[in-house]
């Protein structure tokens, strides 16, 4: 149990880090933007910490908040393997705004990061629970600020699943 809790934490850290390369790349390559990108990079930064946070600061682990992770570690690391080659893939072309803010919406709505929403929605946490969610505050509902924004600056959706 340990031993995947441990294996869990840290695929789920480098996807907020991953997550937030990607948003870094998105806060150069957009001026326009760069305020809206880097308040998102030091987000997911902040989730990165809080998980790493929590890991050292369980003992026994097994005392651990499991609803702050996924519990399917090979989803998790198939969601490093795609934001990864976003990330390179990006790097090698730059997306165009609407490819930038519709790539994140896609992520923020991946498996990987909706879980670390919904964890951070539920409404009767432990008192464990309840400490993690205090932490990250404010850093929340990601997918909802990135439509705000699109439409507030008329950031064109790519579908209109998106949109909702």
């Amino acid at each position: 149990m340990k031993n995947k809790i441990f294996a869990l934490a840290e695929e789920s850290i480098k996807i907020e880090q991953n997550v937030s390369e990607i948003y870094f790349l998105f806060h150069i390559l957009f001026p326009d933007d760069s305020d809206f990108w880097l308040k998102l990079v030091l987000e997911e930064e902040s989730h990165a910490t809080l998980i790493k946070n929590g890991i050292d600061m369980f003992e026994p682990i097994n005392a651990f908040p499991h609803g702050i992770l996924a519990n399917n570690l090979r989803m998790l690391k198939e969601t490093n393997k795609k934001l990864n080659s976003i990330l390179k893939q990006f790097k090698d072309t730059h997306p165009s705004r609407e490819l930038a803010f519709n790539t994140a919406l896609d992520i923020e709505l991946s498996a990987g990061e909706l879980h670390f929403q919904n964890f951070q929605n539920k409404v009767h946490p432990s008192s464990f629970e309840n400490i993690f969610q205090q932490l990250n505050g404010d850093d929340k509902d990601h997918a909802k600020r990135i439509r705000s924004y699109m439409r507030n600056n008329d950031i064109l959706f790519l579908t209109e699943n998106k949109a909702k």
